[in-house]
């Protein structure tokens, strides 16, 4: 009798914490925990990204690459997307003089500069300030071109924006015939 009351008791927080964190899984090691994940795991640290800079405290990046392995026989552009996310309980904003927000490199493994993304964009002068509300992201989906890339090597694809240059992040991929 007692092991079916605390059964009960127990089954709306599991199906709380399981229905809770539904969504796409990403890359960053940035998650909130929930309330029985605390309760069972209370010594497991909570990872948050501690930036220099304070205004951008909160904040965490992911980066998905299409097609994770490129064959360079069938594609000639690939697909960058990025995902800042606001993590904080308060709201971030991010000041812009040009109308370029983020900036794209490929590289080899040795780390040498292959392609920049702004080179075959036209950045202007125009100011803009972006705020990010708690618990909201911001998706940057943009193209590069793989004309530089060479078969059955390993790649970086690192992704920055250039007036904050602590939101970085990388990702490598596989370039095949």
């Amino acid at each position: 009798m007692k092991r079916r009351i605390i059964l009960l008791l127990l089954v709306p927080f599991l199906v709380a914490d399981i229905f809770g964190q539904g969504g796409s899984p990403t890359s960053t090691p940035v998650r909130r925990r929930g309330w029985l994940s605390r309760i069972l795991h209370p010594f497991s640290p909570e990872v948050v990204f501690q930036y220099k800079d304070p205004r951008l405290r909160g904040l965490a990046l992911d980066l998905q690459i299409t097609p994770q392995t490129v064959k360079l026989s069938e594609v000639r552009q690939l697909g960058v997307k990025v995902t800042l996310s606001n993590l904080s309980k308060r709201p971030v904003a991010l000041d812009f003089p040009t109308n370029q927000r983020i900036e794209i490199y490929l590289m080899d493994s040795a780390g040498n500069l292959l392609t920049k993304w702004s080179d075959n964009h036209a950045i202007t002068e125009k100011p803009a300030t972006i705020l990010i509300n708690p618990q909201e992201r911001i998706e940057y989906s943009e193209t590069i071109a793989t004309r530089e890339l060479t078969p059955n090597k390993v790649f970086i694809a690192e992704v920055f924006f250039p007036q904050y240059p602590e939101l970085r992040i990388r990702q490598k991929f596989l370039a095949v015939p």
